[in-house]
């Protein structure tokens, strides 16, 4: 299992990513991860869901290795993405993701798809597709970062800090590392006070009234992203990362 779940007498769901050595998922556990988030936000003893990491850093997205060893598992990784970002983003409760590290690729789908992010002083935002041969996830960091900012990381690839991803109003707070987990509960423990009813209804509500319908978008993103899959570019980019070496494109 590449993450484990526990409930507390709060009704606060914490999932931890415990998969070395960067929690980036194979297909199979983006597709475990949508299911167990959604058993959890239709579990009435639930109140809030914290996502966190053990390890180096939050998420680093899909296995590269996996796609680079076999051409035709694109779908099945972007169909897992997709389920849990929605997943996520449709889960009956508030989902809090506390970000240390690096939050590459998939992990932006994860923190851009959750209700409120934290984020430790150590923690880093980026999607390094370009560099990958692959695209996916701008819908998702476009609910974090104003629209030339999102431009500028999704074509150079370059990540940003948690204190400019801050002073651009994605994180609810940036904290010391050891009390990153602390700062999400408190928070969780103050939404899981509420009332069970107004706080499913309130999250049905934002989500029925926010102007972009992120799944419908991401998908869309999605197309282009298999349309690169299938070019020798993207063929290059994953045989030079896996192999560790720079990639040659042709003119």
């Amino acid at each position: 299992m590449a993450f484990r779940t526990s409930i507390d007498d709060a009704g606060i769901a914490e999932l931890i990513f415990d998969h070395p050595p960067v929690n980036a998922f194979d297909s199979a556990g983006w597709f475990e991860l949508a299911r167990t988030v959604t058993d959890l936000g239709r579990n009435p003893a639930v109140q809030c869901v914290i996502l966190a990491a053990e390890g180096r850093g939050f998420c680093a997205g899909v296995d590269i290795k996996e796609l680079q060893s076999n051409d035709r598992i694109i779908v099945a990784v972007n169909r897992g993405c997709y389920d849990t970002f929605a997943a996520i983003y449709d889960c009956g409760v508030p989902v809090i993701s506390a970000v240390h590290g690096f939050c590459l690729g998939g992990g932006i789908g994860i923190a851009g798809s959750s209700d409120v992010v934290f984020a430790s002083e150590d923690a880093t935002f980026g999607l390094p597709e370009i560099d990958r041969g692959a695209m996916g996830a701008a819908t998702h960091l476009k609910r974090m970062f104003p629209e030339q900012k999102v431009r500028r990381m999704f074509f150079s690839g370059k990540p940003i800090d948690a204190a400019e991803a801050y002073r651009l109003g994605a994180l609810e707070a940036v904290v010391p590392r050891d009390e990153l987990l602390p700062a999400a509960r408190e928070l969780a423990s103050d939404f899981a006070s509420k009332s069970p009813t107004a706080l499913r209804l309130a999250k049905q509500a934002l989500n029925g009234i926010e102007l972009a319908d992120i799944k419908q978008s991401y998908r869309y993103e999605q197309g282009f992203t298999l349309e690169l899959y299938t070019s020798p570019d993207s063929q290059e980019a994953r045989d030079a990362f896996v192999e560790k070496r720079g990639a040659s494109f042709e003119d």
